[in-house]
């Protein structure tokens, strides 16, 4: 409702609300937040370059916080989505995994996330997360079961893998992609997601702009 009234008020204004680029928080952790790589080479950088050249009139907000949990991104929601956001990009999850975080507490913060994301009329691509294996099968049907659950719940857009543009997996092309941590992408792991990331992005600013949060 409010990105509806919003939108009449521009429309009664004689202003073209499509004239607005949308705006795009994306809130994460540090594989958003771009953690170990020149300013320019990092995900939300890399992701606006790639919209910018495909004429997406969008605006995108740095919300990544290294080494932000789901419990982080539950406490900060509110005063990122500031009445400018039109849409949210979710992609946390990745820090729970390295402290084997319940499952059942990893959904219930992602789910207060997209709890404030509905409250505030703003459109929402969730980015999961897969689970190794060494937790245990229970552990990672459970928690790879959290995404397109809570997604379909909330009508959100949903990308099953953030490391989806890395492909197969290959061990030997994946180590070409990531850092000497171990864990973060180099530059050119981060233009392998944004080629996959980007399209479900361009998905979720036409959602926002048509002012139809959960695509119904």
């Amino acid at each position: 409702m409010r990105k509806f009234l919003v939108a009449l008020v521009f429309s009664l204004s004689g202003f073209a609300a499509a004239a607005e680029p949308v705006v795009v928080a994306m809130l994460g952790d540090s594989l958003t937040q771009g953690y170990g790589l020149a300013q320019e080479e990092g995900l939300v950088p890399q992701l606006q370059g790639w919209l910018d050249a495909r004429g997406a009139d969008a605006r995108l907000i740095n919300a990544g916080v290294s080494g932000d949990t789901t419990a982080g991104g539950a406490a900060r929601v509110g005063w990122t989505l500031t009445p400018e956001v039109d849409a949210m990009v979710v992609a946390l999850g990745g820090n729970d995994l390295l402290r084997g975080i319940d499952p059942a507490t990893v959904r219930t913060n992602l789910d207060a996330i997209l709890a404030a994301a509905a409250e505030a009329d703003v459109a929402v691509l969730l980015v999961g997360m897969r689970a190794p294996g060494n937790y245990g099968p229970e552990y990672k049907a459970a928690f790879d079961a959290i995404y397109p659950e809570l997604a379909a719940e909330w009508g959100s857009l949903l990308m099953a893998d953030f490391f989806e543009g890395f492909g197969s997996g290959d061990p030997a092309e994946v180590r070409t992609l990531i850092q000497p941590d171990g864990i973060h992408p180099n530059a050119e792991g981060v233009a392998r997601i944004v080629s996959a990331l980007g399209p479900q992005v361009l998905a979720l600013i036409d959602r926002a702009r048509a002012g139809d949060p959960t695509g119904q």
